[in-house]
């Protein structure tokens, strides 16, 4: 450990003597709203703490300065921060138009305020489009930026903005390691990212105020008592403006009818905010008695409130986000988080469409106490935040440098490629058989070859390999272009790294095998594997009963049992990669052994393997065979031989069969 700190001191003393002794890091901090401030204060007040190394800019521009939002930007003075700019950039409308308008006109406004200030770098936050006037206004001129919580994915115009920020940024704190791992995919420079966890939760984490009984009077009133009230929280959705204020009016609605006291926070400067708030004005909100409306909450006591709260509903992203430290039940309604990492207090209503759905999830949510998350920070974020700050080398080139994936030379058009049939090679791994097959893009099969899945690893990966490439060199004979490989196999699969994590005993010694690695480098194609039931479903998804439908399951029998969901339009796999083992439910504790170590699950009762077996049983007691029925000696009694009997009047076989 100190050895490490001695070498963060020494590249912290080598970046200093690089940017000159003298040379403070000048950083301009750009807020826009009341949720990006919550965000950006603890930075700022880090950055404040060490003038040593940093000079701090403020500049506040949005809804900060908008009385029907609560002139927020006293927050920022109260806070004991010197506003060095403010920049009047809402344009006051109703619809699409006027926040495009908002973006202009802050391009507008930032260029002289950036030219005087002339910081070193700029800290924008999020996905508001606010943050995209400035970060495309500090990009052209030059200006590193740093954007806090990019790679996140949660719905609406908000991934757009948040994806285009990131391209704009040259410096990166992201919140969780999913994010982290979508901004190298979206070929961002590792070196450039920091996973720091979310700056909120530095304040979040230590928020200790014991006198948080006065909070909830001065804003619901003195009669109410922790844990039986409600925090409402919801903005428009731009995409869909028409349907996120409908969705507003059901939830209000079943509030009212819940009859509990509510604090109803005013939604975001977006197209459709002023629509809700007349819904709000239309149904007596502001005057009704279980009902506090506001405009704004100093984020210290909007902690307090939340964290004693009965339940929290809405879209905000504070509800998916912050309000999981505390354990506090949240309601997600729609789909403006739609993406967004959450801890087990969270339940979506994503079709939000009925006043009684959101009733019933009110029900279910209200007055629960979940454990704590901390998916989106441990508390020490600011000081990872500094840190990386301090490690900026203003020497560097401007110009921001993408890590692209290697991809092969492209190859020239030529008649041959534009008749070639686009296709796939197909893997299909049961607990009998070893299937590869050409398969063209309308998922018809060209060529198919089958061979019996041997015992051992080594001869199952030697025999998938041989067999790859033999139809690999057969698709150039059939004029199909081999464009990936997809192998469907029994077990439990992790299908972002290609690794069969574990398998029953249908499948031996199958288990943490790394399938994509050696088929891939032989071939020098991309491969996707995935367990079969999910392959199944995926197929009905694209090809069969599942074409255009949002929600269903797919069951698959044969050697074992297995299946897939599909959740709005989604394959479902599960934390931990078993969604959809139907064939492993427990139907009997004391059942017949199953493959995978468990009594009394449905594959150990219907499976092929199952009914060979009691077909077995019945051979070896003399109880199977019936007139007009015979098995040779070499025969080995199967699954067909139990349905021919139970055919054939054989009771015992229809009973297996019955059950």
């Amino acid at each position: 450990e100190v050895y490490f700190k001695n070498l963060s001191k020494q590249k912290q003393k080598e970046v200093m003597e690089k940017n000159g002794n003298n040379h403070k890091l000048r950083v301009c901090v750009a807020t826009c709203n009341r949720a990006d401030y919550s965000k950006l204060a603890p930075i700022m007040f880090g950055i404040k703490a060490e003038p040593q190394f940093f000079e701090l800019d403020v500049v506040v521009l949005g809804s900060h300065l908008i009385d029907d939002y609560g002139n927020t930007y006293r927050m920022i003075e109260q806070d004991d921060f010197d506003i060095h700019t403010r920049l009047h950039t809402i344009v006051r409308g109703e619809d699409e138009a006027a926040m495009v308008e908002s973006v202009g006109l802050a391009l507008v406004k930032l260029p002289d305020v950036l030219n005087r200030l002339k910081p070193d770098i700029m800290i924008v936050h999020g996905d508001r489009f606010d943050a995209l006037a400035l970060a495309t206004s500090a990009a052209l001129m030059n200006i590193r930026i740093l954007h806090i919580e990019g790679g996140e994915v949660s719905g609406t115009i908000d991934d757009s903005i948040r994806h285009a920020i990131t391209k704009l940024a040259h410096y990166h704190v992201c919140c969780t390691r999913s994010a982290e791992q979508h901004l190298i995919a979206m070929c961002e420079d590792h070196d450039r990212i920091l996973l720091a966890g979310c700056p909120s939760y530095d304040k979040l984490l230590s928020a200790k105020n014991k006198d948080y009984m006065s909070i909830i009077s001065m804003w619901l009133g003195e009669d109410v008592k922790t844990r039986d009230y409600i925090v409402a929280l919801q903005h428009p959705v731009t995409t869909d403006i028409k349907h996120s204020i409908k969705m507003f009016e059901l939830t209000l609605d079943a509030l009212i009818s819940f009859n509990k006291r509510t604090l109803v926070l005013f939604p975001n400067v977006d197209a459709g905010d002023k629509e809700m708030v007349r819904v709000m004005r239309k149904k007596g909100i502001e005057h009704h008695p279980n009902f506090r409306a506001v405009k704004h909450v100093p984020f210290d006591q909007f902690i307090q409130l939340v964290a004693h709260a009965g339940c929290m509903i809405g879209n905000s992203s504070c509800g998916v986000r912050e309000v999981g430290a505390f354990g506090t039940p949240v309601i997600n309604l729609g789909t403006r988080q739609t993406g967004r990492e959450t801890g087990e207090n969270v339940l979506h209503v994503r079709d939000a469409d009925t006043q009684d759905k959101i009733l019933h999830a009110l029900q279910l949510q209200f007055g629960k106490q979940y454990p704590c998350s901390k998916i989106y920070g441990d508390g020490n974020a600011v000081p990872r935040i500094l840190k990386f700050l301090k490690s900026i080398d203003l020497k560097e080139p401007l110009q921001k440098k993408f890590c692209f994936p290697p991809v092969k030379d492209n190859i020239s058009q030529d008649i041959d490629h534009i008749l070639e049939t686009q296709s796939a090679l197909a893997v299909d791994l049961g607990g009998t058989n070893l299937r590869v097959a050409i398969v063209s893009m309308k998922g018809e099969i060209v060529k198919k070859y089958t061979q019996l899945n041997p015992k051992t690893y080594e001869d199952r990966l030697a025999l998938i390999l041989k067999m790859c490439v033999e139809a690999a060199s057969e698709a150039v004979n059939v004029n199909c272009r081999i464009l990936g490989v997809g192998i469907s196999t029994g077990g439990r699969v992790n299908p972002r790294e290609g690794i069969v994590l574990h398998s029953t005993k249908l499948i031996q010694e199958w288990s943490s095998v790394d399938l994509r690695t050696p088929i891939s480098d032989v071939l020098h194609l991309p491969v996707w594997v995935d367990n079969d039931g999910n392959c199944a479903a995926l197929a009905e998804r694209k090809f069969g009963h599942g074409k255009g439908i949002e929600n269903f399951v797919t069951l698959i029998t044969g050697t074992g049992i297995g299946g897939g969901i599909v959740h709005q339009h989604e394959l479902i796999h599960g934390s931990s990669f078993c969604a959809a083992e139907l064939g492993h439910i427990v139907v009997s504790l004391d059942g017949p052994e199953c493959l995978c170590g468990s009594q009394g699950c449905i594959e150990a009762y219907a499976s092929g393997i199952a009914l060979q077996r009691e077909a077995k049983k019945l051979h070896d007691d003399d109880l199977l065979l019936v007139e007009g029925m015979s098995i040779k000696e070499e025969e080995i009694v199967s699954a067909a031989h139990l349905i021919q009997a139970a055919k054939l009047g054989n009771s015992k076989a229809e009973s297996i069969l019955r059950t």
